[in-house]
């Protein structure tokens, strides 16, 4: 098992280029399955999770290749078939229910073990079959398998009954090829959502009010190839500029997407952070204010999560430890999942004043200088905020169980490297 040794305390700087998102490039990968002709997406993210939905679309019949040593992937779902997927491999990743739209709609079928991914608490998948069953797909759970079939989906009007993510993709590639008009009420609108609707369209699907929480889809008989290529991953974005944030010093982010940070540039300015813009270029300059701006009345202000656009679950670990490292009080809540909050007992044992008030909200008082501390990673993105949190600590700390940041971030120490961290990854066969 691989292991992060970090000596902290060192003030980054420097530039870096994200990679492409991740979760864009999980629901793209399947929606390959929708053409029998070749499918090319650019600047595919080289992690443990596209790489496992390989292999799952490898064992439904899709021929992979990569484009010389870029990062450019061919996918060619000419003869896809049922098959037994690895239990082992559908549990590793909680995007292999992303196979049951596409699937459904252009094979008619899919067997699929439950799938996995973070624990960071129960994430249903209720949405997913209602609304697959709504387009006229039968489901069934036998012996632990997902069990999918439709004859021929059929268009309709459908109201998911919470604005899932990975439910509004599967009902996307889903409606695709269904017969007729279909209307998606209380989609998500994430980037990675956009991303898969302009591929689709791409690809001769017809999605109309992308980037709405109201889409219509005309299915088509068939999709044709496509390319495409995938916008940067902002969730490695803000964690690079808390990277520097915390550690006192500066980064310019190429590439970055700023079309898509407008609210989290707010809340970071909340937590004493300005993010600079120049063209679709970031910049955090050295020496930032780091304290947190109460609400009116000087009360305490409070940080939640909410639908896109709205601040994003998946970077709330992240502003947890910036805020450590800031003046004043803030509360952070996190309705949507019961376990995010849990991996800030690590956070105190560095040092950090923090008071988890239930599995939802915990109070953060700062700043606390932070120590190195041995920690396990617990999950993709608490993983990551430990790391920026021993970048931040004097001395030295140890992150072990890394392969859960492997699965969301490419070679991260690397890159950390290279704006000045001390990062070394230690592996048990060395």
């Amino acid at each position: 098992m691989d292991r992060f040794v970090i000596n902290g305390g060192i003030p980054l700087s420097g530039v870096m280029i994200p990679q492409g998102n991740k979760n864009a490039a999980l629901p793209l990968m399947s929606a390959t399955l929708l053409s029998e002709e070749p499918v090319i997406l650019h600047n595919m993210p080289e992690i443990r999770d596209v790489q496992t939905m390989r292999q799952l679309l490898q064992s439904l019949g899709v021929s992979i290749r990569q484009i010389g040593n870029s990062s450019s992937w061919e996918f060619h779902a000419k003869n896809i078939r049922p098959a037994d997927l690895d239990p082992e491999l559908c549990r590793k990743i909680r995007a292999s229910i992303l196979l049951a739209g596409p699937m459904t709609a252009r094979y008619g079928a899919l067997e699929l073990p439950p799938p996995g991914g973070d624990v960071i608490g129960r994430r249903r998948v209720d949405t997913h079959i209602l609304a697959l069953e709504k387009l006229g797909a039968s489901f069934d759970i036998d012996r632990g398998m997902f069990k999918f079939s439709a004859n021929k989906l059929q268009g309709t009007e459908i109201l998911l009954d919470e604005a899932s993510v990975t439910a509004t993709e599967n009902t996307i590639m889903a409606a695709s090829l269904a017969k007729g008009q279909t209307i998606i009420r209380n989609a998500a609108s994430e980037p990675h959502i956009q991303e898969l609707c302009h591929l689709l369209n791409n690809m001769g699907a017809n999605i109309e009010n992308i980037g709405s929480n109201t889409l219509l889809i005309q299915g088509v008989d068939k999709l044709h190839g496509g390319e495409f290529t995938i916008g940067p991953d902002y969730l490695e974005v803000i964690s690079f500029v808390g990277a520097a944030v915390v550690t006192r010093g500066s980064i310019h982010i190429k590439n970055a997407g700023v079309e898509h940070l407008g609210m989290i540039r707010l809340v970071l300015r909340r937590l004493g952070v300005d993010m600079r813009f120049e063209g679709d270029d970031l910049f955090v300059d050295a020496n930032q204010r780091l304290e947190i701006e109460p609400d009116l009345g000087n009360a305490i202000p409070e940080i939640s999560v909410m639908p896109w656009p709205s601040f994003p679950t998946d970077l709330m670990s992240i502003a947890i430890v910036i805020a450590t490292q800031s003046k004043g009080t803030v509360l952070f809540h996190d309705w949507m999942y019961p376990s995010r909050m849990f991996f800030t007992d690590k956070l105190v044992s560095m040092g950090a004043q923090i008071v988890l008030c239930d599995p939802h909200r915990c109070i953060v008082n700062g700043p606390t200088p932070l120590t190195g501390e041995t920690l396990d990673s617990p999950d993709i993105r608490a993983g990551t905020a430990l790391v920026l949190a021993a970048l931040s600590a004097e001395g030295t700390s140890v992150i072990r169980n890394v392969a859960q940041i492997d699965r969301g971030y490419s070679q991260i120490e690397v890159k950390l490297r290279a704006i000045g961290a001390d990062i070394q990854r230690i592996s048990d066969n060395d």
